[in-house]
């Protein structure tokens, strides 16, 4: 038995599934899970946070670099009037930039400490400057530029962030849409891992006056059929998909035919075409050639079934001669 979900769990386009995939060793046999050794998983998600952790440490290495060729600089060429120490903005916007506004405004104090230790050390600079009132300002003004800019870049990462979040999302459902749900498919691909690509659609008895309520329904029922390890999407008006590590054509018969059964409980009619990987092709669009092909086969075949041959109204003369 596939184990159900909690209420209320939010679908999300996971990363590839490269810890547990699902197997059935015989018909009828529950699902036996293979793991694969969990070093290689572990090496991911730490080769992951590395990749998303690489621009910002790009720019704080920018900036410390930045700050000692400009400290050295001052030490060499600055004279009473050249201005050299307004360089210092250029690190500290970067330290901003790739932090925060409470790492700036500490990116500009230090700053303000460089310049004033360039001071006492250059011979071209009385050392009475440092008590001045231009280093009290130069101070209050380092600190301010790398506090707002921090402030800033903070909220635009957190604006992108969130841009990001509604772009890959569905609007009725808040199911991961088209987008998400194709580098979704894209990162299973990547893994080279067995899996099996699901795509359903609506009958057209299941088409009401309000199909938004449908639609909703259906995505309910399906996040609480699915294991959490599967991926779900909405990629149509009325047609969902789904990706769940099974390796075999079989697996994925069973799946469909579960997810159709439960949604047939809710008076939900929905048929399901599947496809698996490697066996019906070793890309997306392959793939999903494959799984409509079957839908729209499975779709003609339960029509036929389903027909009432109605006889011939014979006239009972005619019969009767």
């Amino acid at each position: 038995m596939r184990r159900h979900p909690p209420k209320g769990r939010i679908a999300a386009v996971r990363r590839p599934p490269l810890f547990l995939f699902s197997r059935r060793t015989a018909p009828g046999k529950p699902l036996e899970r293979v793991r694969e050794p969990g070093r290689r998983g572990r090496f991911l998600l730490l080769e992951m946070r590395r990749l998303q952790l690489t621009p910002r440490r790009a720019l704080l290495a920018t900036a410390a670099a930045c700050a000692a060729t400009i400290y050295g600089a001052f030490l060499l060429y600055e004279t009473p009037g050249l201005g050299i120490g307004h360089f210092y903005y250029l690190p500290i916007l970067l330290a901003a930039l790739a932090t925060g506004p409470w790492f700036g405004a500490l990116a500009g104090a230090a700053a303000t400490g460089m310049y004033a230790t360039g001071v006492v050390l250059n011979p071209a600079i009385q050392s009475s400057e440092v008590l001045s009132t231009s280093t009290a300002i130069r101070f209050v003004t380092y600190v301010a530029v790398g506090c707002v800019t921090g402030y800033f870049a903070r909220e635009s990462r957190r604006a992108t962030a969130e841009l990001q979040v509604l772009a890959e999302r569905d609007a009725v459902t808040g199911l991961p849409n088209t987008r998400a749900f194709e580098r979704a498919i894209g990162e299973r691909l990547a893994a080279q891992q067995p899996f099996v690509l699901l795509v359903g659609a609506l009958d057209a008895q299941s088409s009401p006056a309000d199909p938004a309520s449908v639609v909703n329904s259906v995505a309910e029922l399906l996040l609480r059929a699915l294991e959490p390890e599967d991926d779900l999407a909405r990629i149509g008006h009325q047609e969902f998909a789904v990706l769940a590590p099974l390796p075999r054509a079989e697996d994925a018969r069973r799946l469909a035919a579960h997810l159709e059964r439960v949604l047939a409980g809710s008076r939900v009619g929905v048929t399901f075409g599947w496809a698996t990987f490697p066996q019906d092709g070793d890309n997306a669009l392959a793939l999903y050639r494959a799984a409509d092909e079957r839908l729209y086969a499975r779709r003609v075949i339960s029509r036929n079934e389903s027909a009432n041959v109605v006889p011939l109204a014979r006239d009972p003369e005619a019969s009767a001669g």
